[in-house]
């Protein structure tokens, strides 16, 4: 699939242009910093870009300002009273000292609570929370497996949790092998469901082409509400892009 990419300077924006081999024009607002990038098909002219992101500047704007404003989380220090998320919940973090096997447990809808033996630094007890983060998604990936194999007619090899920078997720297609980021264990259930179903589409088409957009339009019809409010859900000290 033929694919070239260049930036054009739109009302003082920076506008990402991709053409490739699709039908429609597709534009977007990315967070963490409101990147905007237009997907084009081959033969579209940068005038008929430029017409097209001025046509929309409102809405890109309200899109940028609404990401500027959107919370963003500073470094945790894993001490008592600071917030961490769970499933879209936000929790106040309790660090509990004892001399036993290390712990993560939500108490009263409110509390996560984390028992560590004394003398545990900072990155130890982070990595407990995280082994915690990487169990509670182990737990949900079987039966959203089981639920979405038969409708997309696909069968997933393996789904592995990793921590990942750029991607919430991702797929090798040969291997039929999903990578699925950890930073998921945070965000609402239907976002995780939402990646899933997104990486087990690329198992029938590789591409994010109009073929894909149906593929998605028919199986999760509600997708875009899902990405939107993946978008929205309070960012990280490092941030994660799909």
């Amino acid at each position: 699939m033929t694919t070239k990419r260049h930036h054009l300077e739109i009302s003082g924006i920076r506008v990402e242009v991709v053409r490739k081999d699709i039908k429609n024009l597709h534009l977007a607002v990315y967070p963490p910093h409101g990147r905007v990038r237009v997907a084009v098909p081959l033969r579209t002219t940068d005038e008929t870009v430029r017409l097209a992101v001025i046509s929309r500047l409102g809405w890109i704007r309200r899109q940028q300002n609404a990401l500027e404003q959107q919370e963003r989380q500073s470094k945790r220090e894993m001490v008592t009273g600071e917030s961490h998320f769970v499933q879209g919940r936000r929790y106040r973090l309790d660090v509990i000292e004892q001399d036993a096997p290390a712990s993560v447990v939500i108490r009263n809808s409110k509390t996560l609570e984390l028992r560590v033996r004394p003398g545990t630094d900072r990155d130890k007890r982070e990595d407990v929370l995280q082994r915690w983060y990487r169990q509670l998604l182990r737990e949900q990936i079987p039966d959203l497996q089981a639920k979405w194999e038969p409708v997309i007619g696909v069968q997933v090899a393996s789904c592995v949790i990793k921590r990942m920078k750029t991607r919430w997720g991702t797929c090798n297609i040969e291997q039929r092998r999903i990578w699925l980021n950890l930073e998921l264990a945070k965000k609402p259930p239907a976002c995780l469901e939402y990646i899933l179903v997104h990486e087990m589409v690329h198992l029938l088409e590789r591409h994010h082409n109009d073929r894909f957009l149906a593929y998605m339009n028919g199986f999760l019809p509600q997708w875009r509400m899902h990405r939107e409010e993946l978008s929205r859900a309070p960012l990280a000290h490092e941030d994660w892009e799909y």
